[in-house]
């Protein structure tokens, strides 16, 4: 194996400490004026790949990605500051946004372009949640593939990866290259030094749109209405077995 060249793809999404809110006009959540950041699963992506580097001398390069509005520049400086080398950024306007399966579009012809043969991205975004993108990329490069990833071990050109399932966990071995999403218990993100942050100033970010790698990225999906959760009932106090079993025939339970 020649190197390790990682490629860390990572999403501005809405700070996970911020209620997210509806739009008047119900037809998505309200993004404006709201604080945003780096989707929490992919700073475990950033993060663990910095690690590989720390663990062994295979690592050549770590390259951020991500497809968004103007403001992701933010976030690729971020990952910069915690240990990429170099970050592009497809300047993608949030009325345009891509689907999950434009998105693994468009990271297969990133991996080809850069050379890339280990992706490590987040099992899924906070925003959409669809948790789609890592297994339908690799599906299009037909590349090994590990998800909910707890734990990762590089050894050459084997890989180990521990990974979440119901119950417990299931350890799973492959050859590069390969696709690895990323679960909670995979580590503890670092903060960004002051130093490190002012260093990622000066590393590359590059600019492209989508008409760069020329990708059909047709939405498929359309919104019909977004609400808000129904708000939840308080709770009935019953006297006894047969009170409570009254309750449940009332709600249409039983």
């Amino acid at each position: 194996m020649s190197g390790l060249r990682i490629l860390v793809p990572i999403k501005r999404v809405i700070d996970y400490a911020v209620k997210p809110r509806v739009n008047r006009a119900q037809t998505a959540v309200e993004t404006a004026h709201v604080q945003h950041s780096m989707n929490p699963f992919d700073e475990l992506s950033v993060e663990e790949a910095v690690r590989l580097r720390e663990r062994t001398s295979e690592v050549t390069e770590i390259l951020a990605f991500s497809a968004g509005p103007q403001k992701a520049q933010d976030i690729l400086r971020t990952a910069m500051a915690m240990g990429a080398d170099r970050s592009i950024h497809v300047v993608v306007e949030e009325k345009n946004a891509l689907e999950p399966l434009g998105v693994a579009k468009l990271l297969k012809k990133v991996v080809e372009e850069n050379k890339s043969n280990l992706v490590i991205l987040g099992k899924q975004s906070i925003d959409d949640d669809a948790g789609q993108t890592g297994q339908m990329l690799a599906g299009l490069l037909n590349w090994s593939q590990a998800t909910q990833a707890s734990k990762v071990e590089v050894k050459g050109e084997n890989v180990t990866v521990i990974r979440e399932v119901d119950g417990g966990v299931e350890t799973l071995k492959a050859k590069l290259p390969m696709i690895i999403t990323t679960d909670l218990r995979l580590n503890e993100p670092r903060y960004a030094s002051l130093p490190n942050i002012m260093k990622a100033k000066k590393k590359k970010l590059e600019k492209k749109t989508l008409a760069d790698y020329g990708l059909d990225t047709e939405t498929r999906l359309k919104t019909i209405k977004v609400t808000e959760p129904a708000a939840r009932q308080g709770g009935v106090k019953v006297e006894d077995v047969d009170g409570m079993i009254s309750k449940l025939k009332e709600l249409g339970a039983l």
